[in-house]
């Protein structure tokens, strides 16, 4: 008679406990506050191009004149270009080309930076966004009040990344704008009609030229037609008696990708400035092949 009522225990504990497991199932799957992750997708580039063979000789020769006159041997190793020293190849190359002419020096960087994030709640391109508006409100382009027209676009992603270095006595074109240096003022109005000197001047300063000369304007500002997003800078630096130093920088962003092209020349003669449109154009038509490039 011991037999029966130990069956029936057991089949009342297999019974308790098979009802316990399917209610703990479905009190857990009823839980607010777990929602399914969604993972941000990955940049469009995976890779970066070779930034030492990315430019062509026929354009390194352009942009760099004092190269035509060297010999066969020294122009080979002038348009080698010296790589970027960089740790992670896959995230950020860079490449270096330099030339010297009886006239002036002229330099040439270019920077390619493949951004990945870590975050994945924010896509590759979003911080690849965030950090391009930090560099162009590092710029402090004029008539942009700081901001950018990729704000609003991901810019909350957190922005790390390099800061715009200044340096002592550089100056913008059409910074000095309404704080003159009077004897320049009194030196400019003493003449009937601008000398040609005077208008090579003002061109090479980034002012605008003589009413009528259709001269664009060639301050420091944001670019169009350029990746999805592009600036362009331009600085004009001078260290005691050396020749005056312009570096035109211009900067895109491409997807995940940032590209900065940096050109510069120093005249050999103290008293010569730069012309800022040459340079302008030159850095501008390059940085379109880059993007070119880049989207293969």
């Amino acid at each position: 008679m011991a037999y029966v009522p130990g069956v029936a225990l057991l089949a009342a504990l297999a019974v308790g406990c098979s009802a316990g497991s399917g209610g703990g199932a479905s009190d857990a799957d009823s839980k607010p506050g777990n929602p399914a992750v969604t993972t941000a997708p990955p940049g469009k580039y995976r890779t970066l191009p070779a930034p030492c063979r990315a430019v062509p000789d026929s354009t390194l020769k352009d942009l760099l004149p004092g190269i035509a006159q060297l010999s066969r041997q020294q122009q080979e190793k002038a348009l080698r270009g010296a790589a970027t020293i960089t740790y992670d190849t896959d995230r950020k190359v860079g490449c270096s080309w330099k030339s010297t002419a009886p006239d002036s020096s002229r330099n040439l960087t270019i920077d390619f930076e493949r951004v990945v994030s870590y975050d994945p709640a924010v896509s590759d391109e979003d911080r690849a966004r965030a950090l391009y508006v930090k560099k162009e409100n590092a710029a402090e382009l004029p008539g942009t009040g700081g901001g950018s027209p990729e704000k609003g676009k991901g810019a909350t992603a957190s922005a790390e990344g390099e800061e715009r270095e200044k340096e002592k006595g550089t100056s913008k074109p059409g910074d000095d704008q309404g704080s003159a240096d009077p004897s320049a003022s009194s030196s400019a109005s003493s003449s009937a009609a601008p000398s040609p000197s005077a208008s090579s001047s003002a061109s090479a300063s980034g002012a605008p030229g003589p009413s009528g000369s259709g001269d664009e304007d060639l301050r420091p500002r944001v670019l169009d037609g350029l990746g999805d997003a592009a600036f362009l800078d331009d600085l004009l630096t001078r260290a005691g008696s050396t020749a005056q130093h312009r570096t035109v920088s211009v900067v895109f962003r491409t997807s995940n990708v940032l590209v900065t092209v940096r050109y510069g020349e120093q005249p050999a003669l103290v008293t010569k400035v730069p012309d800022s449109k040459e340079l302008q154009e030159k850095a501008r038509s390059l940085a379109r092949k880059l993007a070119e490039v880049i989207s293969g």
